[in-house]
């Protein structure tokens, strides 16, 4: 060996050395997976996810994991930014759309029946955040981004933001027209017929694995499920093994939605078996989050995919049902395995951490909203004041809430509900989560001093922020006010007016439907629906009932369609049964131009009228 060989060898070692040293990280993110949705926390009986308790034997699951958004792209920007969705005005999954928005904005005015304006929120990752994968990129990781992104097509795509590699590079938000082939992607096709996209990620990152073993540098492999976000199709055979396992008195019931679950599991365990068979296992971090709360708003095998009882609410809701999700960080020899742990931790948390996890530290100018939970991955306590979750919008799901954001410290949960009192005011909520897991037991009025402080941190939040949400509607009108009274809502589509003793509904949009609620549940059995009508508008009108104790509310085996309707004053009676008590109707009228007027509305049993509407 010559002179100049040997210095360049012993000048090189510290280098080889360090790049040993460097652990890989593997991100894994699930989609709409709820905190209920696998077998870590004892929540269901259907699903199935031995790997996620493999992976957890390996770690530290953590009880009290929350996301920044109860929806996916705020989400995600969330965890590749350490930046909260309130900051960057990301808070909406608006990101497959055409429109290109990079600053939130407010809106001037809305229809004369919305309380708030709406917001006009950002549509893709802004450049100018420096991105989890681009700073690792820059610190010699080879990256790789398989899976969903939802956060903007090109130059927005993974590949502009700090990923080598991006399959199968897609934009929109869930797989390409289904889970199993024939696919919908535009550059990528299935290998055989048939083939799950779940299965076909979990090959691609095998093979990824494979290549990377022995080049010497280390790998951030991001890779965000599809699963369990719709559509809800899965394996037939699975389908029909869970059907036989279904129990239909749990809210959990839809077979679909389990081999969804189990599919998005076998890939967990696929990928584990080849770290391990590749000896990569003991030099890889792993992180395991979902984006938010389980579905339960859309119909799967006539339920809603999932539910998160025993938490409130679902996925596009404030309520913890929303925002509480599974989360598990793996780091051989560092983190002890099979802990649980119950600090309050939340998506923007994960950047900060991973960059102290590797030592390494911030880009200059940087700064997170989020903190380290290294303390925690080590057996201590964290040291923060509060988390934060922040919904400018309202969903129209089941149990809703209006535009919102939320501070979470210790066991509490103040809910500040923008301008939602009648004064215009906010209304606020408050919590005690340890005592009340289902944010059913409002208890403000008892701790009158604890929702002062709380609401005046998250005000220093909304501030120091500079987040954007609604204002008050100058327009709303009084006697939409009135409509409210009344307990009628516009649900979709449409605006609500009161004129000259009539309803109108105006459609804005192809699906339009208005509803109505009373306290007080009406006797099931065979009723009637009395309506006189009159509209512009072509088509039919149908009509929907909520039944008490039934969910999803308005769904497809509660409904009825009525005569087509004319321009000229007509009365329908439309004939229904209800099987049980009834608390809530949705009237659906034609979408498209035009108006229907309705001058009164009647509930009726035999000839007696048990609820009637006079406008």
């Amino acid at each position: 060996m010559t002179f100049l060989r040997l210095v360049a060898l012993i000048f090189c070692v510290p280098c080889l050395l360090q790049a040993a040293e460097k652990p890989n990280l593997l991100f894994i993110l699930a989609d709409d997976l709820g905190w209920a949705d696998t077998t870590l926390y004892g929540q269901t009986k259907l699903y199935q996810t031995p790997q996620l308790e493999r992976l957890a034997a390996r770690g530290m699951t953590f009880e009290r994991a929350y996301t920044s958004s109860p929806l996916c792209s705020p989400t995600r920007s969330s965890i590749l930014t350490g930046l909260h969705p309130a900051r960057t005005g990301l808070t909406t999954p608006n990101c497959h759309g055409p429109e290109v928005n990079l600053k939130a904005t407010i809106r001037d005015s809305a229809a004369p029946n919305r309380r708030l304006t709406n917001i006009n929120s950002v549509t893709r990752l802004d450049p100018k955040y420096e991105t989890l994968s681009e700073r690792l990129k820059s610190e010699g990781y080879a990256t790789a981004h398989f899976g969903k992104w939802h956060l903007g097509s090109e130059p927005y795509s993974p590949l502009e933001n700090g990923f080598d590699i991006d399959i199968p590079h897609w934009h929109g938000p869930g797989p390409a027209g289904s889970y199993v082939a024939p696919w919908k992607f535009k550059t990528f096709k299935e290998a055989y017929p048939g083939e799950h996209i779940e299965d076909r990620m979990g090959d691609e990152i095998v093979k990824y694995l494979e290549a990377q073993k022995g080049s010497g540098e280390p790998f951030f492999i991001n890779y965000w499920q599809f699963s369990v976000h719709a559509p809800f199709n899965a394996k037939e055979k699975l389908i029909e093994k869970h059907r036989k396992r279904i129990d239909s008195t749990d809210e959990q019931r839809s077979p679909t939605y389990a081999a969804m679950v189990e599919t998005l599991d076998d890939n967990v365990g696929k990928v584990l078996d080849a770290l391990d068979r590749l000896d990569l296992a003991k030099e890889t971090i792993i992180i395991f989050y979902s984006d938010n709360g389980g579905n339960m708003y859309n119909e799967v095998d006539g339920t809603t995919p999932t539910s998160n009882r025993p938490l409130r609410g679902g996925k596009g809701n404030n309520w913890d049902g929303g925002v509480r999700v599974p989360a598990v960080v793996v780091w051989p020899g560092k983190v002890k395995a099979g802990a649980r742990n119950n600090n309050l931790i939340t998506s923007t948390d994960l950047y900060p951490t991973i960059l102290e996890m590797l030592d390494l530290d911030p880009s200059p100018n940087q700064n997170f909203d989020g903190v380290s939970i290294l303390p925690a991955l080590q057996g201590g306590e964290l040291d923060r004041n509060a988390i934060f979750t922040f919904f400018p919008h309202a969903t129209r799901v089941p149990d809703t809430l209006p535009p919102s954001a939320a501070i979470y410290q210790g066991d509490w949960k103040l809910l500040r509900l923008f301008h939602n009192l009648d004064d215009g005011e906010d209304e606020l909520r408050l919590f005690n989560l340890a005592e009340a897991i289902g944010e059913h037991s409002e208890v403000a009025s008892q701790h009158p001093g604890r929702v002062l402080k709380m609401n005046a941190r998250l005000t220093e939040f909304l501030k120091e922020s500079h987040a954007v949400y609604p204002k008050l509607n100058s327009a709303w009108a009084p006697e939409d006010k009135k409509i409210t009274s009344m307990g009628w809502k516009a649900g979709k589509d449409c605006g609500l007016k009161l004129k000259d003793g009539s309803l109108f509904i105006k459609p804005t949009g192809k699906a339009p439907n208005v509803n109505v609620s009373w306290p007080k549940p009406i006797m099931g059995g065979k009723l009637k629906f009395r309506i006189r009508v009159r509209s512009t508008a072509k088509g039919i009108i149908n009509l929907r009932w909520a039944e008490k104790g039934v969910k999803p509310l308005y769904f497809k085996d509660r409904w009825v369609r009525s005569a087509a309707l004319q321009s000229e004053w007509q009365v329908l009676e439309i004939p229904f049964t209800a099987k049980n008590p009834i608390t809530g109707f949705r009237f659906d009228p034609p979408g498209g131009g035009g108006e229907t007027e309705i001058g009164k509305m009647e509930i009726l049993r035999g000839k007696e009228a048990l609820l009637s509407w006079e406008f």
